[in-house]
């Protein structure tokens, strides 16, 4: 025990070396994966029933913060950006991947010309498609929202210019390191930053093809997608492209996000339409999710976990292979987590819009009014309303905030909410709508396993403020890394400025950092 130790400290000892700027460096490259849907009650539950996991192996010798929860409402976009620019909505200014801002135009209106407002939608619809509806996996600028830049020229808007801080990959980048990312959607050039330019290698693959195959239907076709970013991750381990071809050399920070057991939890129905071709096995037509509330996967999600978890454990042989697994810190998290767990739970009354405008009193009282216009909204100055497990709107009057509010509150039953954030009470965490284009002017978090959809395709979704949306998995791992647990409660968005520190870069080199005071995960620097 003694001689382990000893191993340890010194083996810890000579990853340290001296940054740039004085600072420690303790490894050399930080491998980010997020395996979206990942509750911490995942982990828990898979690494005791799978000793020999490669989960199992990096919990064995990492911290496992078993209390992390997402800063923010828990879609794709604000809970990839967390980990990647150690924010939230606040200074990130992004709240779901389909949204509004009241600066912004129609993708038509190429003179920016009228009164500004319009849907900001960076999702698989604006990839480039060819005629068999296969995405070119690249965007299609004419799909893109219209904003005057800093000229005051008309140009459209790509998801990197909709940030409003820095990444890591760009703070990487400026110190000299190399990065790379692979996603779910050309969309996620998000991570490049506002500079446009953070990410030496991006790889994304589309997942979803608009009128084409959507892969998310099975959790074999989804496994598949996965696949093509995991060997993406084995040649940059190997120094190369995500293609193979030559590249700039191991990235310092690169990472992934895995899709399948975020789509094993949602299925009702594994390949219910029957497009995933090569899902004709023992999972086909069986349900997703979970058994029950204590979190028993169904076969299509163990299914799900299990790949992915091989997945991992490839990258494991890859990191030891290249004789790197030492100097490597491997963090393994999620963007959110999926709600709700307990499948009992589930209910799916409708669209939010749909359940307001069914309201007796929906096109009388102001409020109600005030809704269904915005509801109503497909494109221009007139508001938005979003929903999935929560519901986001934006009014085209923002003052008659106070009156739908009102209206909402009054028929929180019929409308199965539970919470209604608007006025003091959303400003408490968000900045001020009437001051902030992007920040809705009401959030709505309905009763937990609520979601609102009609779709028979899935039974949890994600983007809400639930535990069970919010509480997700969190490894960070190296073979150095004494194993214990901290229940202590900390965020997702505290990754980044620890994967700074541990990389010898001062975590103040991200705007967010500094402007929410995003401290470094603890314990990792004692």
């Amino acid at each position: 025990m003694r001689r382990s130790l000893v191993f340890c400290v010194l083996l810890l000892t000579s990853l340290v070396a001296v940054a740039r700027d004085g600072s420690e460096k303790k490894f050399s490259h930080v491998l980010l994966i997020s395996i979206d849907g990942l509750h911490a009650l995942d982990v828990a539950n898979f690494v005791d029933n799978h000793h020999d996991s490669a989960l199992a192996e990096l919990s064995s010798h990492g911290i496992t913060y078993s209390n992390a929860r997402t800063p923010a409402n828990s879609d794709s976009f604000p809970g990839l950006l967390a980990l990647v620019t150690g924010g939230s909505p606040i200074t990130h200014g992004l709240f779901y991947d389909v949204s509004y801002d009241r600066t912004i135009f129609d993708p038509m209106n190429t003179a920016c010309a009228g009164p500004p407002g319009n849907n900001m939608v960076f999702d698989e619809s604006i990839d480039l498609y060819n005629s068999a509806n296969v995405s070119q996996n690249v965007i299609d600028r004419a799909k893109l929202p219209r904003h005057l830049d800093g000229r005051g020229h008309c140009v459209a808007m790509f998801p990197h210019d909709a940030i409003k801080t820095n990444t890591i990959f760009e703070v990487v980048k400026t110190a000299g390191g190399v990065t790379a990312w692979a996603d779910k959607h050309p969309a996620y050039d998000l991570v490049n930053g506002p500079s446009g330019k953070g990410v030496d290698d991006l790889y994304t693959p589309e997942i979803t093809n608009v009128g084409g195959l959507d892969n998310t239907v099975s959790v074999v076709c989804t496994v598949e997608n996965d696949q093509k970013k995991v060997k993406a991750i084995i040649n940059e381990i190997r120094g190369l492209r995500h293609d193979g071809t030559p590249g700039l050399g191991i990235p310092t920070v690169f990472g992934m996000n895995f899709q399948a057991v975020s789509v094993g939890q949602k299925l009702s129905k594994d390949n219910s339409d029957g497009s995933c071709l090569d899902d004709t096995g023992s999972l086909n037509g069986l349900p997703g999710g979970y058994k029950d509330g204590a979190g028993t996967p169904t076969d299509v999600l163990a299914y799900a976990l299990e790949k992915t978890d091989e997945a991992l454990g490839d990258m494991i042989n890859a990191l030891r292979s290249q004789g790197i697994y030492e100097s490597t810190l491997f963090i393994v998290t999620s963007k959110h987590g999926q709600s709700p767990i307990n499948p009992v739970k589930v209910n799916k009354p409708n669209h939010f819009a749909n359940l307001v405008a069914g309201l007796k009193d929906s096109t009388t009282d102001p409020g109600g009014i005030a809704i269904g216009v915005a509801a109503a909204c497909s494109t221009g100055a007139c508001g938005f309303v979003q929903d999935d497990d929560i519901a986001l709107i934006w009014l085209k009057d923002q003052s008659q905030t106070t009156a739908a509010a009102a209206y909402l509150n009054t028929n929180a039953n019929a409308l199965f909410i539970d919470e209604v954030l608007a006025g003091n009470e959303l400003k408490l965490k968000f900045r001020d709508p009437e001051a902030d284009s992007r920040t809705p002017d009401i959030i709505v978090q309905p009763v937990y396993g609520t979601i609102y959809t009609t779709s028979g395709a899935k039974n949890a979704e994600h983007g809400g403020f639930s535990f069970a949306d919010t509480n997700v998995g969190l490894i960070v791992s190296n073979p150095a890394i004494h194993h214990h647990t901290v229940k202590t409660p900390v965020s997702t968005s505290q990754v980044a400025p620890t994967i700074l520190e541990m990389l010898g870069i001062d975590p103040d080199a991200l705007k967010s950092v500094r402007v929410e005071h995003t401290q470094v995960l603890p314990d990792l620097s004692e």
